[in-house]
């Protein structure tokens, strides 16, 4: 334990330098970026480690692996985000624990967890996940809304008890026009970002960025960066 403690600070701290070089090259202050650490397919014992170096913000993206994880980890001052595709049958479950869920990409996606929000009595925060590679089908690879539907989908969470609209968050195309180009990405989240924010000022919210490609997300003026591997090390093979 003490040995994974001693590796999960050292990566902490390369990761911390890493926005708070990324933040001054960019003339912001580092209070400006919240880092999350993603702890999927990592242990409860994990979660507790960072927890006591000070981490407040994590994410999983499996609901399976979660709802036990977080279960375990209730008593630590930690806010949870879910950032996998959902579906709407785990909706009741990842309501039990997400405090943010930054996948939100259809209408019935919004409807189930308005209504599981308001069954739990909880208020859950939500992120409209942006595909910026979405083609013919309105959707990306990964999942996401087009950039044209975001509109009429913030309308929606922003009008659904239970829910509040927080913001916008993408995840780096692998294909089409942004491929390769994360920086144009991101800048082109944050006009989206700008766009929404005329409509709904308090969805100031923007997630973009994981261990490879942090620094062009600060740069282009993410609130939020998802680190995964940079902090906890290259994940086992799922089978």
């Amino acid at each position: 334990m003490t040995d994974r403690k001693t590796e999960l600070a050292g990566n902490l701290a390369k990761v911390e330098e890493r926005i708070a070089a990324a933040c001054a090259a960019a003339g912001r202050k580092r209070e400006e970026v919240t880092l999350i650490v993603v702890t999927k397919t990592y242990p409860a014992s994990d979660v507790r480690i960072l927890s006591g170096l000070g981490v407040r913000h994590v994410a999983e993206n499996r609901d399976q692996d979660a709802a036990p994880k977080a279960a375990e980890c209730s008593d630590l001052p930690l806010v949870w985000h879910f950032v996998g595709q959902l579906q709407t049958n785990k909706v009741r479950s990842v309501v039990g624990y997400a405090d943010v869920v930054q996948s939100v990409d259809r209408a019935r996606l919004v409807d189930a967890l308005s209504r599981e929000a308001v069954r739990a009595g909880r208020e859950v925060g939500c992120l409209l996940q942006v595909a910026l590679d979405a083609g013919a089908s309105g959707r990306g690879e990964r999942g996401g809304v087009a950039p044209g539907g975001i509109e009429e989908l913030a309308a929606l969470v922003a009008g659904s008890p239970g829910l509040r609209l927080d913001g916008l968050m993408t995840v780096a195309p692998l294909a089409g026009e942004y491929a390769g180009r994360q920086r144009a990405a991101f800048g082109r989240l944050m006009d989206l970002s700008t766009d929404l924010r005329r409509a709904h000022p308090a969805a100031n919210m923007v997630s973009a960025g994981m261990s490879a490609d942090l620094e062009e997300a600060v740069a282009a003026g993410a609130t939020h960066v998802r680190v995964g591997t940079a902090v906890l090390g290259v994940r086992p093979r799922l089978g």
